[in-house]
């Protein structure tokens, strides 16, 4: 069986779309603040993972290229911890 290494980029934008949507629609809720944040931070991050797997052709790539792309995220969420925490105190 034959692996497409062609995805639907109009179903992945579809669901781009959806999330769009449904992030708006959670943004509305009376929810507490810290729940809504969490929620669409996951959210976004679902998003984020859509575009890299499939726009950024990372779904069909090897390990190694998964590994590049990958590798500065530690030290993007320690700089943006240094920077929330010089901010807050």
């Amino acid at each position: 069986m034959a692996v497409d290494k062609h995805p639907n980029y109009w179903m992945v934008w579809a669901g781009l779309a959806l999330l769009t949507f449904i992030e708006l629609f959670i943004a509305g809720f009376p929810w507490s603040k810290t729940l809504i944040i969490v929620v669409l931070l996951a959210l976004a991050i679902w998003k984020a993972l859509l575009v890299a797997l499939y726009f950024m052709h990372l779904r069909f790539e090897k390990n190694r290229m998964r590994i590049f792309a990958v590798a500065p995220l530690p030290l993007t969420v320690i700089i943006v911890i240094a920077v929330l925490t010089e901010y807050v105190w």
